[in-house]
């Protein structure tokens, strides 16, 4: 089956996982993040050297950083950014697979839960990997089929994560297993479920995206059967 093109997967970050505003200027695309990270902060577009002050000044009076989201074909625009001081961050990598590559065994019983809306125990698990109720925020306004997972071990709230759809492509984000009960499989089980969840809602492929930088994380997806189908970046102005 062929997997999705990563100009595909653009699209679904932009539904799954949405900033709380888009605005368009000339060739940009600005995003509105309120706090929710540098996916819903970003301003992405292929414009020239002459375009760039705008989208500058217009991401200053939105109260947010001067952040630019490389996209694939965009090594002008990377380089331009480059001569004007920006620098690189956070090198990612975006993966999918055919669904029924991942829907394959069902977690242990008890050890997953699909849950809308997200419970209070989710949210803590959540704030114990850093992922706070800017980001929270981002997920309640997905106009997407969506749900989290939460994950259990030893009868205890152990993991969460969550997961929208768009174009028949699940996307799934912010997963979080609780330190102390990591390297028990449950992140594991827990990618299962969703992908079971994913399939019921009639998705054909799964998809994510992570950090080049967690090596740990593509090690997992990868042995999944994850492969790689594009990467993207963000330049960044110090201040």
């Amino acid at each position: 089956m062929t997997l999705p093109t990563c100009e595909h997967l653009y699209d679904v970050i932009d539904v799954t996982w949405p900033a709380a505003e888009k605005i368009h200027l000339g060739p940009w695309t600005l995003r509105l993040g309120l706090g929710g990270g540098s996916r819903v902060s970003a301003t992405t577009g292929q414009g020239t050297s002459e375009d760039i002050p705008s989208a500058e000044a217009a991401m200053r009076g939105m109260g947010q950083p001067c952040l630019f989201m490389i996209q694939k074909g965009q090594q002008s625009l990377d380089t331009l950014l480059g001569q004007r001081g920006y620098q690189i961050k956070d090198p990612v990598t975006l993966y999918a697979a055919p669904i029924d590559l991942i829907a394959t065994h069902r977690p242990p019983p008890v050890t997953t839960f699909e849950v809308w809306p997200p419970l209070a125990v989710q949210a803590e698990l959540w704030a114990e990997g850093g992922i706070h109720r800017e980001r929270l925020n981002v997920m309640e306004r997905a106009d997407c089929h969506r749900t989290t997972i939460l994950g259990r071990l030893d009868d205890t709230p152990a993991g969460t994560g969550y997961i929208g759809i768009h174009d028949s492509i699940a996307m799934f984000h912010a997963l979080e297993v609780s330190p102390k009960f990591r390297r028990r499989g449950l992140a594991v089980s827990m990618v299962r479920a969703m992908a079971f969840w994913a399939k019921s809602q009639g998705a054909t492929h799964m998809a994510l995206v992570v950090t080049q930088a967690n090596i740990g994380a593509n090690a997992l997806y990868s042995s999944f059967g994850f492969e790689a189908v594009g990467h993207y970046h963000y330049r960044h102005l110090p201040e």
